[in-house]
This record gives C-alpha cells, structure tokens and sequence, in this order.
C-alpha cells in the first residue's frame, strides 16, 4: 500500500506550535538522535529475517523504528499502522518516503511478538526508558492513583451515594500523564486497598486524593523508600493555614492527571 502525500493541512498540522505539531516533531528528531540504532540492530538482528527464503522482509531498521513509535505513543498494532499513513512526521521518523510501502498491522504484529518471543522486548524497552531518563525526556518516578466505578448490576455506597457494578482503580505516570497500571476490583472495595499494586516497582512517590490517606500504613507499603501523599480531607482543610491550602492546591494540580485518564 503506497503512503498518500501530505496535503497542505496535513503538513501544517505537523509543523504548527498552535496544534502541536512541531512538539511532536522536535520529540521525534530528539529520539532519532539519541537512540543507538546500530546496536540494537546488532541485538536483534540475529533474530530476524534475512529474506533468503519467501518474500522480501522490510528492513530491519524500519522495523525497529515502528517498535520505538508504539513505545512512545503507546498505539495499539492496528493504531501504528494507521499513525505511519496519517502523520507525516511519524514516517519521516521511521524512514518512510511519501511512496514508501507500509508495514500492515500483521507484520507490526508479528515484529512485536519476535521480540517477545526471544526476550528482546524487554531490554529494548529497559534501553528506550534509560536513553530518555538520561536525556531528561522522561524523569517521573512517581505515580498517581485513583479509582472509579464501572457501572453494572451491583452495589455498593459512597459517601451519600449508592453505586451499581465494579471499580477500576488505575495508577499514571506523574509525568505524562500516561496510564500504566489498571486493576478492576468490586465496587465496594476501598481504593486505598490497591494504592501500592498500582505503584511500579521503581517508584518512590505516590499520590492520591483523600480517599488513599494511610495508605502508607497498608499492607506492601515501602515507607521508608516511598513517599505517600494524599489529599486532605474537605473538613480538614478549613482548619489550614493559607500555606497549606496553596500546598493542597499544588497537589490537586498534580492529581489531575490521573482524573484527565478517567
């Protein structure tokens, strides 16, 4: 399938600051430059394809370069195939000419599931977080946490409020903004109860609204490695001093990422 050329809103929409196009764009000329494609074509190219046989393979490099696009913008394989037809930068990105053929869904697949296949998926993902942690790109150690109900025929009481089926608590990067754990539990199980499964194992903060105060107190807690920090209650807060309210007002600032997921 060949790649349609851009029109000229397409290409201003991947340029302009107003749209955030050229964010994306510096983004990904920052990862070009600072990934080490060499090696880990040398890492996993003992493992793929040389095409002596059946159809010719698409280059490993490229292949490679897809793989990096879906751990950065977390794209399902369907969704990768899509973003390298529509965004122009994402295939200047991975090396893709205006009449390049597309890697399908199938082959991104099945690129995916050889790296899993032979361990590999890990120590390029380990490489990716290290490259940008090194870089600054990505500095978040901490998570936030949240909970809410999934409708459904069963209950359970809030507050005043009764509630019908199940809870998805879910913990986000504090940096991103970017969910990456999702537990689903009965509605009538507390979310201070899941505060530290939903920590990653490298975190040492995590942040809550006041539904998650103790959860340093809770069973798997790592106090003396983690900070918690939780919202104070309504009630508590009248009793504060405008320092502390500007502090609770930081903290809400923070925790919105989580409720932006939701």
């Amino acid at each position: 399938m060949k790649i349609k050329a851009p029109s000229f809103a397409d290409l201003f929409a991947e340029t302009s600051p107003q749209l955030g196009g050229a964010r994306r764009t510096k983004f990904l000329e920052t990862l070009d430059r600072i990934i080490p494609w060499q090696d880990l074509k040398a890492l996993i190219g003992p493992y793929y394809s040389e095409g002596k046989r059946g159809a010719q393979p698409y280059p490993l490099e490229l292949m490679i370069r897809i793989h990096f696009l879906q751990l950065v913008y977390n794209l399902s394989d369907p969704m990768c195939e899509e973003t390298l037809h529509d965004s122009f930068a994402c295939r200047r990105f991975v090396g893709l000419t205006m009449d390049s053929k597309c890697p399908d869904e199938t082959t991104i697949l099945r690129f995916r599931h050889l790296l899993e296949k032979n361990g590999l998926d890990k120590q390029v993902f380990d490489l990716f977080k290290q490259q940008l942690t090194n870089r600054g790109l990505l500095f978040s150690k901490g998570t936030i946490v949240d909970g809410s109900f999934i409708e459904a025929p069963s209950s359970a009481k809030k507050g005043n409020n009764w509630h019908f089926g199940m809870k998805m608590h879910i913990g986000v990067d504090k940096a991103t903004g970017i969910i990456h754990t999702v537990i689903t539990t009965p509605a009538n199980v507390h979310d201070v109860t899941k505060a530290d499964e939903l920590r990653r194992p490298d975190d040492w903060e995590v942040i809550g609204d006041s539904g998650y105060l103790g959860m340093e107190k809770r069973d798997g807690a790592d106090p003396e490695r983690v900070t918690y920090t939780a919202a104070k209650r309504y009630s508590q807060r009248k009793k504060l001093s405008a320092e502390r309210i500007a502090d609770e007002k930081l903290l809400s600032s923070i925790r919105c990422k989580v409720e932006h997921a939701f």
